[in-house]
């Protein structure tokens, strides 16, 4: 449903039908799927082949190995370069919001949505302990359950911030800013991404819409 809703908002900023489509941290496919349903000609990038294997144990049509800090793809050759709840999960955001930027045609539209660390959520499985410190969110979260969290502050899980992406996004000369909001808000809700501080808790999962110049 969630891959589905999201061709939908993508369907806004981009024309799908017969577009090549990178799907960064695509894992399993589902978003594969759903914008290949949409017409697109998808390449799936992961770096984990037990995420990428996850259903039935065969890889994603269009599944390719590789990080998004260094996306094995061609510079300018993708319509769309799309990424959903990834960016918080690799140490270096900025590189990665590079990568997608250069991979994409001029043109071409970057679509890149990420959970915010200060939202209720920022924390994963861990939340809303996050908030007391990461590395002890992670801690209580062991002594709980018994095993440690599949998103441990520090190695799989990074502090992103709306105001930093933003800040990012402003300095790009070769991409203008499209569109920013909340991605699970109505739509009505669209303003609070102007508001600083506010936005870092009230925003769940931010998307950032931008256009390769």
């Amino acid at each position: 449903m969630l891959a589905e809703d999201t061709v939908g908002q993508l369907r806004a900023y981009a024309d799908l039908a017969g577009a090549v489509v990178v799907d960064v941290g695509g894992g399993a496919g589902y978003f594969a799927d759903a914008l290949g349903r949409a017409g697109a000609r998808i390449v799936c990038v992961d770096c984990d082949a037990g995420e990428m294997s996850a259903r039935g144990g065969a890889m994603p049509a269009g599944g390719v190995m590789g990080s998004a800090l260094e996306l094995p793809i061609r510079t300018g050759t993708v319509d769309v370069c799309f990424s959903s709840n990834v960016l918080e999960h690799v140490p270096r955001p900025f590189t990665m919001a590079g990568e997608m930027l250069r991979v994409t045609r001029p043109g071409g539209t970057v679509f890149l949505s990420f959970t915010n660390w200060l939202s209720p959520w920022g924390g994963h499985e861990t939340s809303p302990w996050h908030y007391l410190g990461g590395r002890r969110a992670a801690l209580r979260y062991e002594r709980r359950h018994g095993r440690r969290p599949k998103n441990v502050f520090g190695e799989s899980m990074f502090a992103v911030s709306i105001g930093e992406m933003l800040r990012w996004a402003r300095r790009q000369s070769e991409a203008e800013i499209l569109d920013v909001m909340p991605r699970y808000l109505p739509r009505w809700a669209k303003g609070v991404v102007r508001v600083p501080g506010v936005r870092e808790i009230v925003t769940w999962n931010l998307v950032l819409v931008l256009r390769k110049r």
